[in-house]
């Protein structure tokens, strides 16, 4: 039997959560670095799984099938297309980051180490002492999840997993909540819990539509597995009534734009990006939201493709609102985590403009939008941390001058912004660019609307770059030390590969593009033909 590659990649993390978590709790750097060990494992674990795709071959590779609760149709089945294995990639990539960059995190803070030293409570209220291996753990825990949420391609298994890693991305938000908010404030532990209950709720009422319509699907095609349900519908022996398929289509839907998050669904992620710290904000916006929008592109169009096409309008304005919602609600922001949280709703609404346009170019620029929009935001939310933790403060009038203390800082700060924005010859422009050229083929009047939220961009990372590493230096900005050798090596390679995929982005194009056109063929849609007025 050949080697299961993709419940490796998956297991090595599930594992690796456990070690961690039972490391002993006076061993907080040994139980760092096993977590980062893991990571490493993980990574080059998918990066295998990249060498091994073969984008020319099958739809999904490096399958697996068994057996698992028989008498439900219930089957542990695995696959990957092009579109899974470079998300796979991407989160692969940014736990290792996502570790180190939270390396100190969860360490006890010096006023719980103070009471302990007096014989006080070693654990407190308002979560002050941080059980680190318990941090790293529950990071490894999502990571594991969200692999194998990719390569599932059971519905019931896919369900499970969408709704079981909400549990640890609700410790991670209301028990490791952003330390800037420190220092004896009874508000910002009621701060932190209200945004893990609302994120908590919010995917828990979508996860129960979801399983609704996965019941509904079952009782119509008598089977969760994707395959079986595509060669029914291709011998004509799975033919679901219009109304049934619309319904169906709505509870996954309705569970995914919560997720992605699509407005008006959106509310939960200000406030779970503004009180996590900034490591689990990455964990929320570039890792965990993406499995919403790969979720639509696996299984609303496969499995609904008439209903789909029935939705696309309504979706488009939606996506078109969130592009424009997000970026004008992120101009007005004073806080920098939630300037960049409205700034990751407008970026989904692109995404989900894309995946719906339903033309080769709008769904190619969303699959390249979900990776570099995860890189991207990344590299900014990750610098925006460090700054946070040095200064004390999430509040952008707090700041000023900070390029003439720590130029690094506010060198990659500055990159990370104009990846944000997407800046020609950095990743997230071609991006952007293939899925407003597909919109507009398609949709022209959204596609002109939608580049409104590029000059919105442009100004809200401008208008912050300016206000908080420009101008004289602010009393509480002056002696702000600049990024550590650490800190660089989460930096810099984000950074490098914003240049380099912005650059020459065909290593992903070419994996990524066979899976698109399975998609379009689900739904029967070819591209629009170019309208050429004849020349006189």
């Amino acid at each position: 039997m050949s080697f299961p590659l993709l419940t490796a990649t998956a297991a090595l993390p599930a594992v690796g959560a456990i070690a961690t978590a039972a490391v002993p709790a006076e061993r907080r750097t040994a139980a760092k670095w096993l977590a980062l060990l893991v990571s490493l494992g993980t990574l080059v674990l998918g990066a295998v799984q990249l060498v091994r795709f073969e984008p020319g071959g099958d739809r999904y590779q490096l399958t697996e099938s068994h057996a698992w609760i028989k008498d439900f149709g219930v089957r542990y089945e695995l696959g990957v297309d092009g579109i899974g294995v470079a998300l796979i990639a991407l989160t692969a990539l940014l736990i290792p980051f996502i570790i180190v960059a939270g390396w100190h995190d969860a360490d006890p803070s010096p006023s719980s180490q103070l009471r302990s030293s007096r014989g006080g409570p070693k654990e407190t209220e308002n979560y002050r002492w941080r059980p680190t291996q318990g941090f790293f753990a529950l990071i490894l825990a999502v990571e594991a999840m969200v692999v194998l949420s990719f390569e599932a391609t059971d519905v019931f298994l896919f369900y499970i997993l969408f709704e079981a890693m909400l549990i640890p991305m609700y410790f991670l938000i209301g028990g490791f909540g952003d330390r800037a908010h420190e220092h004896g404030d009874e508000a910002a532990a009621t701060q932190r819990s209200y945004a893990a209950v609302k994120f908590l709720l919010y995917n828990l009422v979508g996860g129960l539509l979801m399983l609704a319509a996965v019941i509904g699907l079952y009782v119509v095609a008598g089977t969760f597995s994707l395959d079986e349900i595509a060669a029914a519908r291709a011998s004509g022996s799975l033919d679901m009534a219009t109304n049934t398929e619309r319904l169906l289509f709505l509870g996954f839907f309705f569970a995914f734009a919560v997720k992605a998050p699509l407005w008006p669904l959106h509310t939960w992620l200000p406030n779970a990006m503004g009180e996590a710290t900034a490591p689990v904000a990455v964990l929320i916006t570039a890792v965990v939201d993406k499995v919403g929008t790969f979720a639509m592109l696996r299984f609303c169009l496969q499995l609904f493709p008439e209903a789909s096409k029935w939705a696309t309008p309504v979706i488009m304005v939606l996506a078109v609102i969130s592009i424009i919602y997000g970026a004008l609600l992120a101009v007005g922001q004073r806080d920098i985590k939630r300037l960049v949280a409205y700034a990751s709703i407008s970026h989904f609404g692109f995404i989900v403009m894309g995946i719906f346009a339903m033309t080769t170019q709008g769904q190619s620029g969303a699959t390249l939008y979900m990776v570099n929009h995860g890189i991207s935001t990344a590299a900014l939310m990750l610098v925006a941390g460090f700054l946070i933790s040095r200064r004390g403060s999430r509040l952008i009038a707090d700041y000023g001058g900070v390029q003439k203390v720590a130029p690094l800082l506010a060198g990659t700060f500055l990159v990370g912004g104009l990846a944000t924005l997407s800046l020609p010859g950095l990743a997230p422009f071609i991006s952007e660019f293939l899925v407003l050229v597909g919109t507009f083929s398609r949709y022209p009047a959204i596609g002109v609307i939608a580049t409104l939220g590029i000059v919105l961009a442009a100004l809200y990372v401008l208008v912050l770059y300016q206000r908080t590493m420009t101008g004289p230096v602010k009393a509480g900005v002056q002696g702000l030390p600049d990024l550590k050798v650490r800190e660089l090596l989460v930096v810099a390679p984000l950074i490098a590969l914003l240049v380099f995929l912005g650059v020459y982005p065909k290593p992903l194009t070419d994996i990524v593009n066979p899976a698109v056109q399975h998609t379009m063929s689900d739904v029967h849609k070819k591209d629009p033909k170019p309208v050429v007025e004849a020349a006189q």
